[in-house]
């Protein structure tokens, strides 16, 4: 498995396993483990949670699968995200569904997180959502302190635009080190307002939720969704790629900016297939043929 270098200190796999609908997947704790063990195997080592995930249940789930077999935490990286705030029986003290970037509420969501993921350390934590309300001298003091106390090593955002990557920048002494952001060739937003050239002016190589846009160029019968497949499909025939998806990741794969996609998936068959595409390397017919076949026309 390719390594993506984001510190002197720090790589990441090039392919991240997502634990988003781990409370979804109803496992045990040995068969998570075990899917753990499995998916560290592939050579994905980069795991991606977020506190809010499964009601804020899915930390807990893995850290007690990680709990029985310790040693596996320095085999991996583990990335988290915290700021967004939601009402649950879970939390019984959230009223209302918003946005908490305060100093307090990231040092108590981070504590949360390692208690729940049972470990000493995280290797990077995000700030989930762009907050209005930031105060970002608040968030740099809450960031300054957990890297000092040795709780977490580094720090990114998730869903940001260049501003307000730059904004929150401006107050830090150290770099925010990637940006998790929706990429996907049905879902070109980030490709054409600039945050992908921000990531690559930055030498910030990007993490890219729902690579396969929530499963729409597959089952959706709209015109793009439709068009999107034909092509795929085209292509997929010219690679002998096992399916579409793995000619997807391929496409983010293949850009410079060193997209790492993540995999949210709990079977471990399409875990092995996305891994895969590491494999496909794509001609540039081949990739603005992807391109234009989302835009729906060709480039100017």
């Amino acid at each position: 498995m390719e390594r993506v270098q984001l510190t002197n200190d720090l790589t990441f796999s090039r392919f991240i396993h997502g634990l988003w609908r781990l409370s979804d997947w109803n496992q045990s704790k040995e068969e998570t483990l075990k899917l753990i063990e499995e998916v560290l195997e592939t050579g994905i080592t980069t795991f991606d949670h977020a506190d809010i995930y499964g009601s804020y249940t899915c930390e807990d789930l893995f850290g007690e699968a990680l709990a029985l077999k310790p040693s596996l935490r320095e085999k991996m990286e583990i990335v988290t995200k915290c700021g967004i705030v939601l009402p649950s029986t879970n939390r019984p003290e959230h009223k209302t569904h918003h946005y908490n970037t305060s100093k307090k509420h990231i040092m108590e969501s981070a504590e949360n997180s390692l208690t729940s993921l049972k470990t000493d350390y995280i290797d990077v934590l995000l700030i989930h959502r762009p907050d209005p309300f930031m105060d970002p001298e608040q968030t740099a003091e809450a960031f300054n302190q957990l890297h000092k106390e040795g709780k977490v090593r580094h720090f990114g955002v998730s869903n940001f635009k260049s501003h307000q990557f730059s904004m929150l920048q401006s107050y830090l002494d150290f770099p925010l080190i990637t940006n998790q952001i929706e990429l996907s060739p049905y879902v070109l937003e980030n490709f054409q307002d600039g945050t992908i050239d921000h990531a690559l002016q930055n030498r910030i190589p990007p993490m890219a939720w729902s690579p396969l846009a929530g499963g729409e160029i597959f089952s959706s019968d709209d015109e793009k969704a439709a068009r999107l497949r034909s092509t795929l499909e085209k292509i997929r025939a010219e690679k002998d790629a096992d399916g579409i998806d793995q000619i997807i990741y391929a496409w983010l794969l293949n850009h410079p900016s060193r997209i790492m996609p993540i995999i949210g998936s709990g079977k471990l068959d399409r875990i092995r297939t996305a891994a895969a595409a590491q494999d496909i390397h794509l001609n540039h017919d081949q990739w603005f043929e992807i391109l234009q076949s989302s835009m729906g026309h060709d480039v100017p």
